[in-house]
């Protein structure tokens, strides 16, 4: 890496610069359609709308791919740390949007680690939905959090298996041409087993109903998807585990899957900073001590926050392809830079936001004002997984207790 005056620097861990050059080339390409994004994100936010017309244009500039391997039809960006660098420069503009694309770009990295590290069928599978999206514009919405009852597979009778449930916050499912869906069997005998279902959108029996009116994100069209009996093929699922049995081997897998989400928050705290100082600055004269003191102790916050999450990310591009490492080691390993990067992003970019708003005055407060979307959307970040605040809590606690879970 190098700095603007020429010198050589070591990589550093404050999500300043890309590490790799696939990173570079993601960020080139991005770079003109952020003020279109940015342009856009008042309206898309009030009015609850998906922006349809920049996921064309980035779809268009092979963007929803670049985490793809290159052969097959990617970019091949590899690299946990560009990949949030690349999101946390999209959430500058629109939040909503770099939550989105980081479903899609996580969707790429998900799958190429699953060929380093799944069963053959897992391989296959894996193989068949990077060629889909590489080559076929495929783009991945993941269903995570049920509604309810957990969603089921249950043997079908003639082969295979039927999805049946509901997941809520699913971002850009009525965009989404297939769904990854976290789900569990229910066989007629043997335990019940933890799997990943892929289903195309058009799969009989799922529908993706318009009812998303978040409070937050509100671009993101996160909104229900629903399956009644949908069909599954047998080599349309990755199975995990037996389900209640805790995998420290999976943690590894979940890590390089959503630690890059952490980038959106990273760039919420970033574009508000941005926002409340250049106001600042408009006033003129001196500014009072008590505003010079909150924006030096943002901008402290600030650097802890990218340098905590620089650092975690660093950790796990070190780790993920560590095959010949224990499992199980490998995953506890990965997973407790993540979670203390989470707790320490999520603390700070809220902290960051309120900071600004108190800077900016009451005007920051009615509905319109930039930062009153700041202030929405990050609150966010504390319900994604893995893990929430008291999951998180759980298990740094018991590692470090070495207590049994």
């Amino acid at each position: 890496m190098t700095s603007e005056a020429g010198v050589t620097l070591p990589c550093l861990a404050d999500l300043s610069a890309p590490m790799t050059p696939e990173g570079q080339q993601l960020l080139d390409i991005l770079d003109p359609h952020l003020p279109r994004i940015a342009e856009a994100s008042a309206d898309h936010d009030r009015d609850g709308t998906f922006p349809v017309e920049a996921f064309r244009a980035l779809a268009a500039d092979s963007v929803l791919s670049a985490t793809v391997p290159r052969s097959f039809g990617g970019l091949g960006l590899s690299s946990v740390h560009d990949v949030a660098l690349a999101v946390m420069r999209v959430a500058e503009a629109d939040a909503a949007v770099a939550l989105c694309l980081h479903m899609q770009l996580c969707r790429g990295i998900t799958m190429a680690y699953e060929l380093r590290h799944a069963d053959p069928a897992g391989k296959a599978l894996a193989e068949r939905i990077l060629s889909l999206m590489g080559t076929g514009g495929a783009v991945i919405g993941g269903a995570l959090k049920d509604a309810g009852r957990a969603t089921e597979l249950r043997p079908g009778e003639e082969g295979g298996w039927l999805l049946h449930g509901r997941k809520i916050l699913v971002s850009m499912a009525p965009f989404a041409t297939h769904f990854v869906v976290a789900t569990r069997t229910r066989p007629e005998s043997g335990p019940a087993r933890l799997a990943s279902a892929f289903l195309a959108a058009d799969t009989p029996g799922l529908t993706v109903p318009d009812d998303w009116d978040g409070m937050g994100m509100r671009a993101s069209a996160s909104s229900e998807v629903v399956f009644d009996d949908c069909p599954v093929p047998e080599a349309d699922l990755f199975l995990r585990g037996p389900v209640g049995e805790v995998s420290h081997a999976a943690m590894a897998g979940q890590t390089v899957s959503s630690i890059g989400l952490l980038g959106v928050y990273a760039g919420i705290a970033q574009s508000a900073r941005d926002l409340a100082v250049a106001g600042v600055r408009r006033r003129g004269g001196v500014p009072a001590a008590a505003v010079r003191t909150l924006v030096a102790e943002m901008d402290v916050k600030l650097y802890s926050l990218r340098t905590a999450l620089g650092a975690a990310l660093l950790h796990t591009d070190h780790h993920s392809g560590r095959t010949s490492d224990d499992p199980a080691e490998r995953g506890l390993r990965m997973i407790a830079p993540f979670q203390y990067a989470k707790l320490v992003v999520n603390r700070n970019a809220a902290a960051i936001v309120e900071d600004c708003m108190t800077l900016a005055g009451g005007a920051s407060f009615t509905a319109g004002h930039p930062l009153s979307r700041c202030y929405r959307d990050v609150r966010a970040g504390w319900f994604m997984q893995p893990f929430t605040y008291a999951d998180a809590i759980d298990h740094l606690s018991t590692q470090a207790l070495d207590m049994e879970h």
